[in-house]
């Protein structure tokens, strides 16, 4: 598969800022508020899921018109060292113990099908950070360079929720938050070699996240220090995943042509 475009920093940087403005302004003119959101399943697939689903539809035209389905899901070599695996492993299982302990009881089937469409998120945010906007840092910068502004790109993009009516203080640590979980999410596709898995942690742990947020769930979900902790060990461990690492892109139409 030729790529249609020659992967330039500039377009990645558009892709990210055009889907944080399609999400913003659909959520906007939703009409429901912030706090709001979380209320039944009917405010939570207007607030949230329809902007998603378009973000979705947008973000697979996108990648498809430039032609970087190939860059963007798959590196060229998985990372020499895999035990920096360590810090998405151990995300995982925070994620099941939230999952665990979420109050199933207090979800109705129209919430919980409104909830599901959240899963989404692992493919939009994914694919517009670690997948196209990792596309357009390799054609020009090095993988530690590609590694820390696509996790800041990825943590940035968060204080749009204060135009949502979100708090600045508490927007500014989940700003921090996404950083430290971007490193994870960058770790795990540099030792897969593949984006899906990110997707997928992603995925599961926005929703779970979100889950614990329903009803009166188990004590043992708040497991945000613990989240930080697993988030500062992912940059420590992520040198070794950069160390030795060459996944720049210098001929695009040559890339399509590259064993993986």
């Amino acid at each position: 598969m030729q790529l249609r475009v020659r992967p330039q920093i500039w377009i990645g940087i558009v892709v990210v800022i055009g889907y944080v403005t399609l999400v913003s302004v659909t959520q906007h003119l939703s009409g429901v508020p912030y706090p709001d959101l979380g209320d039944d399943g009917r405010t939570l697939f207007r607030g949230v899921g329809i902007s998603l689903v378009l973000g979705a539809i947008a973000l697979t035209v996108v990648t498809t018109l430039l032609g970087w389905w190939r860059p963007a899901m798959r590196d060229q070599h998985r990372a020499r060292s895999r035990w920096p695996v360590i810090a998405p492993v151990l995300m995982t299982v925070l994620m099941l113990l939230n999952l665990i302990g979420t109050d199933w009881g207090a979800y109705d089937l129209g919430f919980f099908a409104a909830s599901l469409v959240l899963l989404l998120v692992g493919f939009t945010e994914e694919i517009a950070t670690r997948g196209l906007l990792v596309t357009a840092l390799r054609s020009k910068l090095g993988e530690g360079w590609v590694w820390f502004l696509s996790s800041l790109v990825f943590g940035l993009m968060h204080y749009v929720n204060v135009l949502s009516g979100q708090d600045f203080g508490r927007t500014s640590f989940q700003v921090l938050s996404a950083f430290l979980f971007g490193t994870v999410l960058y770790i795990l596709r540099r030792t897969t070699g593949t984006l899906v898995w990110a997707m997928v942690l992603h995925a599961l742990w926005d929703f779970a996240v979100f889950a614990t947020g329903k009803g009166h769930p188990a004590s043992f979900t708040g497991t945000g220090g613990l989240e930080l902790l697993v988030g500062v060990f992912a940059l420590v461990a992520v040198w070794w995943v950069i160390r030795g690492s060459d996944e720049r892109l210098t001929d695009a139409p040559a890339l399509s042509r590259q064993p993986r």
